[in-house]
């Protein structure tokens, strides 16, 4: 059979649809909305080619109508772990041999897929179980998955080419092998790409891979795994499970099969599933691979020249955008005094405009609902005690309403204290808290902003002065993993933007790029010599 080097289709960003009043995306989306809230779906978990359904299930309902049953899934047992590690590796074998132009094309597929019939859907179902806003549900589940698939195939042939000098006589080579074992994916709610990517961009090369979504993200996974299997994705190579995350965790970390760890969620979560794995690492075949993004306690800094217009629509859309539920949403936001009424003023107009927190299938709602009433009660905490505290005064919101969804209105925080308890403390939630500093102590916030928190996800600085922007840059260059300049905290796009973040936000390893694909690959050297020596003696030996 003959065999090419092969070049894959150039990897360009999805273009993100409007859903204006009378596209037909929009009306197609909520054709698709509307079916899948008034149908009850039974979701099992998937080990190979068994769909697993134990009996044992639990509600699946839209945090904007948590009252509405959209379906059920079903829990994992012990046996289920076990069951869906021996599947993976017994299914090693194959996966990893085959051809990587195979493995590309089956992602490619997917990515089509996403792109045409299954757009509506993965959207439709994001929109349900997430609460989010047609736009953040394009965004997301559509548009950035589609953009991991095709760039993350672009990227997998780039790595297989990069190869080594070879000298006279000689020819080396390096292949790219993935890891001896299986990878464990852990995926967060907030967004259906990544829930994707994370099982995905290690199954690219050439692992198996067992994946655990998010209890509230399972709606919208089902539509992941539904594209994965037209697509064409051999059994085995990833199973899905839901269940108790401390069994399931142990029981998979206790294997020595176990070769590494794909993660995003809670920073806390990460050190603890660091510390199991440190405390196996006798029992590992191999050291396993641990790659993580956690949490963020993301800024905005505002120059005395930067346009408060320009500040206002940054702190909006960087710390309202789907209800704050980002790693990367702003947080904390520092005002010079100069500009801070000015600015807090266009937030609370542009606050003022949004309509009512409520569904997103209303398509005017900027707002909806955040993922759970563990997160609303704990936002609630927040705004109570700020409204309560003498340093701090809440100058925009401050409301909520869980009677039907888990809304919080958008609220903004103003303290007289820069390490008020709200701006250290990661909330996820649409909280951002303001500290307003004299103009004169520009230098000294920069240091402030550095040694508040101990995250370093993203940032950004927003100003109309460049000495100001290099001294920002480089005195901050350790807080934020993506650092913004005159935009929002907010919105890193795959081939553009490598997302990632160190301290305790993550180890880094930017997701989108190569840079996280080369994490889930094993190298190996081959040299080949033509000509083999028969004698032992150098010329230094006379």
């Amino acid at each position: 059979m003959g065999k090419g080097f092969f070049q894959v289709p150039t990897a360009i960003n999805e273009p993100i649809k409007s859903y204006a009043p009378g596209s037909p995306e929009r009306k197609e989306v909520l054709d698709q909305y509307k079916a899948y809230f008034n149908s009850k779906v039974d979701i099992p978990f998937y080990i190979g080619n068994e769909e697993v359904k134990t009996g044992n299930t639990r509600p699946i309902s839209p945090p904007h109508d948590y009252k509405h049953i959209v379906g059920h899934y079903h829990l994992a047992e012990k046996e289920h772990v076990t069951k869906a590690i021996q599947n993976a590796l017994d299914s090693r074998s194959a996966w990893a041999d085959l051809s990587w132009e195979q493995r590309a094309a089956i992602f490619l597929k997917a990515a089509d897929l996403i792109a045409g019939p299954y757009r509506a859907k993965i959207n439709a179902a994001t929109m349900i179980a997430q609460s989010k806003t047609i736009h953040q549900a394009e965004i997301d589940a559509a548009c950035e998955f589609i953009d991991f698939l095709r760039f993350n195939v672009e990227y997998m042939s780039q790595i297989y080419e990069e190869q080594p000098d070879s000298a006279e006589g000689i020819w080396n080579r390096v292949e790219y092998r993935p890891l001896e074992g299986f990878v464990y994916a852990i995926t967060p709610f907030n967004f259906t790409a990544i829930a994707g990517n994370l099982p995905a961009s290690a199954a690219m090369m050439g692992n198996v891979v067992v994946w655990k979504p998010s209890d509230s993200q399972i709606f919208s996974a089902k539509v992941i795994v539904d594209v994965f299997k037209e697509a064409g994705l051999p059994d085995g190579v990833i199973n899905v499970i839901y269940g108790d995350p401390v069994m399931i965790t142990k029981t998979i970390l206790d294997s020595p099969d176990f070769a590494g760890i794909h993660f995003t969620g809670s920073t806390y979560v990460f050190k603890e599933l660091w510390k199991q794995i440190g405390n196996n690492i006798h029992s590992y075949k191999t050291y396993p691979r641990i790659v993580g993004e956690t949490g963020g306690k993301d800024f905005i800094l505002a120059h005395p020249t930067a346009k408060p217009q320009q500040v206002a629509t940054a702190i909006v859309r960087g710390a309202f955008e789907f209800q704050g539920q980002k790693c990367s949403a702003a947080s904390r936001v520092y005002l010079p005094n100069s500009t801070s009424k000015e600015v807090l003023e266009r937030v609370k107009k542009d606050v003022g405009s949004f309509n009512k927190p409520g569904s997103p299938e209303d398509m005017g709602n900027f707002i909806t609902a955040v993922i759970h009433e563990g997160s609303f009660d704990k936002l609630a905490k927040y705004i109570d005690q700020a409204k309560d505290d003498k340093d701090a005064e809440i100058v925009v919101g401050g409301n909520y309403d869980k009677s039907k969804g888990y809304f919080i209105e958008p609220t903004v925080i103003l303290t007289t204290d820069p390490n008020y308890t709200t701006m250290e403390t990661e909330l996820f939630g649409p909280v951002v808290t303001v500290y307003v500093y004299d103009d004169k102590d520009w230098t000294k916030t920069l240091s402030l902003i550095d040694n508040t928190s101990e995250y370093a996800l993203t940032g950004a600085v927003l100003s109309a002065d460049r000495y100001a922007i290099d001294e920002a840059t480089k005195a901050l260059q350790n807080c934020a993993g993506n650092f913004y300049i005159n935009d929002k905290p907010t919105g890193a796009v795959v081939g553009q933007q490598p997302f990632g973040g160190a301290r305790a936000s993550g180890t880094n390893d930017k997701a989108g790029s190569a840079q996280n694909l080369l994490r889930w690959v094993s190298p190996r050297l081959i040299k080949e010599t033509f000509v083999t020596p028969e004698n032992y003696r150098y010329p230094f030996l006379g």
